[in-house]
């Protein structure tokens, strides 16, 4: 990629990713979902208890992306974007909102039983 189309990525993705963890912040305290068992009764019903972090469907998104950059590079410098801003809006998320407030980063790839 151009020196130009790297810039314009990572701009892109700094905006998404915080508009991404201002809806995620939004969603999880505004419902007052503060644990992981709250938000398992609710979210976890709709998954069968597994839990989809966003960051894990970026990382794919990414891989994805950069296997077609050669083909379609406006669609790989979106899909780029789209891919970093929810890795780095799930790293805020856990690392810097929920690791300071439940004590644990919650990383766990299933809820808790409630």
């Amino acid at each position: 990629m151009r020196k130009l189309a790297v810039k314009q990525v990572v701009l892109w993705s700094l905006l998404l990713t915080v508009a991404i963890e201002a809806v995620t912040i939004v969603l999880r305290f505004g419902l007052k979902l503060e644990s992981s068992r709250e938000t398992a009764s609710t979210v976890g019903a709709f998954t069968c208890g597994i839990r989809i972090h966003h960051g894990y469907v970026g990382v794919l998104i990414v891989v994805v992306a950069l296997l077609c950059l050669r083909m379609r590079p406006v669609l790989s410098r979106w899909m780029l974007v789209v891919g970093v801003a929810l890795v780095c809006s799930d790293l805020i998320h856990h690392f810097l909102v929920l690791w300071p407030i439940v004590g644990s980063p919650e990383f766990h790839l299933v809820y808790p039983s409630p």
